[in-house]
């Protein structure tokens, strides 16, 4: 009868384990994924990154846990962001290896393993598309707040501030804010040029505040 391996024992086949110190940034979204972490101690958080700073806190692990093995079982980037939230220590483990680590257990450990990180990467990314959709529903409602009517009929918002310190008010980055902003405007909820927004649709704007 096969016995999984546990997870402690399985990472050790790999060397020692490294340092770190509090505040580090274990793991970024969307980094190519090279390596597989395993966290033996210490707690980390993931989230999601704004301006260097853990904004969005989806959860937390304390090892012994792996990190990041769902995505690289499943040849994917990470969409959460790691943070430590103390010091302690990690497994750093090549990518190959850890494959190949994997490639000996019996198919159907292996799909069970795979059945189980899609469900969580699933999850993580309905998880982190949600935030996406808070941002824009945030966007919404303050364009609605700050519209009034204007002489050719409609609402009309006038940024008064930069991009960056609107952003900043609504606790999103400013990349965030301009992406959002092109999608309004590409879905025709949103036109005009410059600093001047016109609203077309303001009830299709309400349906999205209220999302």
């Amino acid at each position: 009868m096969f016995t999984l391996p546990s997870m402690s024992q399985l990472a050790s086949r790999f060397g020692q384990p490294e340092s770190f110190a509090a505040g580090s940034w274990l793991r970024l979204r969307r980094q190519t994924i090279d390596h597989v972490l395993y966290l033996d101690t210490g707690s980390v958080l993931l989230g999601v990154e704004q301006e260097s700073v853990l904004r969005h806190q989806l959860g937390q692990l304390t090892g012994p846990a792996w990190l990041d093995a769902a995505f690289a079982l499943l040849g994917k980037s990470s969409c959460l962001d790691m943070q430590a939230l103390g010091e302690g220590r990690l497994f750093v483990i090549p990518l190959e290896k850890f494959h190949q680590a994997v490639a000996e257990m019996p198919g159907a450990a292996q799909q069970l393993l795979k059945d189980l990180a899609s469900a969580y990467c699933s999850q993580a990314e309905l998880a982190v598309s949600r935030l996406a959709q808070d941002a824009e529903a945030r966007c919404a409602q303050w364009l609605l707040h700050h519209a009034t009517p204007h002489v050719e009929g409609g609402l009309r918002v006038i940024l008064h501030s930069r991009k960056r310190l609107i952003a900043a008010q609504l606790g999103i980055a400013p990349e965030t804010f301009s992406r959002v902003l092109r999608q309004l405007r590409e879905h025709g909820l949103i036109a005009g040029r410059g600093n001047v927004i016109d609203l077309p649709q303001p009830g299709a704007l309400k349906r999205l505040a209220v999302a």
